[in-house]
């Protein structure tokens, strides 16, 4: 065999291995794509969409999953879980009477239980993204619910606006109060029925 021959041949190895290092590095990504669309669902569209690049939402909900891991989340004793449906079945009859009132009380419960699970609260978009690593399919509820809220502090919203707001609150409050832990953060597949309160 000739050098040149050798040379060639040398360059040609090169240029493939490099070929498929470039198909793995694809293939990976498509795989860590497809995880986070899964792990996700509506969340990843939502934040791709907020990010208006790809590869940064991306980055982002890694992030997300990350900074989940730092923070120990623990399931509700049966005793907290059952205060808190308690509490849940006084602020949804509140509001009949009051529904401005029963959602501020829905947003301050939803909170109670983040902080007795664990979640860190200084910060809405802070403890949102967070709870989207856990529950993905209800934390755009949630952010409706905490934007209808918000919003009636200084406007007037709707009755049934602060309704849908409240069915929100409710789908992540049963989330969060029945969460064991034991599935991974994947309950909330099941859509919510806005027709009831």
């Amino acid at each position: 065999m000739s050098t040149t021959s050798i040379i060639v041949l040398v360059v040609v190895v090169v240029v493939a291995l490099a070929l498929l290092g470039m198909i793995a590095a694809l293939l990976g990504r498509g795989r860590q794509r497809r995880a986070l669309r899964d792990q996700f669902g509506p969340e990843y569209t939502r934040t791709v969409k907020a990010a208006g690049d790809q590869r940064q939402a991306e980055a982002d909900l890694k992030n997300r999953i990350e900074q989940r891991k730092s923070v120990s989340v623990q399931p509700l004793s049966p005793a907290q879980r059952d205060r808190y449906q308690q509490e849940w079945r006084h602020v949804q009859a509140e509001f009949v009477d009051a529904p401005g009132t029963a959602l501020g009380q829905a947003d301050s419960l939803i909170t109670g239980v983040m902080v007795a699970r664990g979640y860190p609260v200084q910060d809405f978009e802070e403890q949102a993204d967070l709870v989207s690593v856990d529950h993905p399919r209800v934390v755009e509820h949630y952010r409706r619910a905490h934007g209808a809220y918000v919003a009636s502090l200084t406007t007037a919203v709707p009755t049934d606006d602060m309704r849908e707001a409240f069915v929100s609150f409710r789908a992540l409050f049963s989330e969060l109060v029945e969460d064991d832990g034991s599935d991974g953060g994947t309950k909330g597949t099941e859509p919510v029925d806005h027709a009831t309160t």
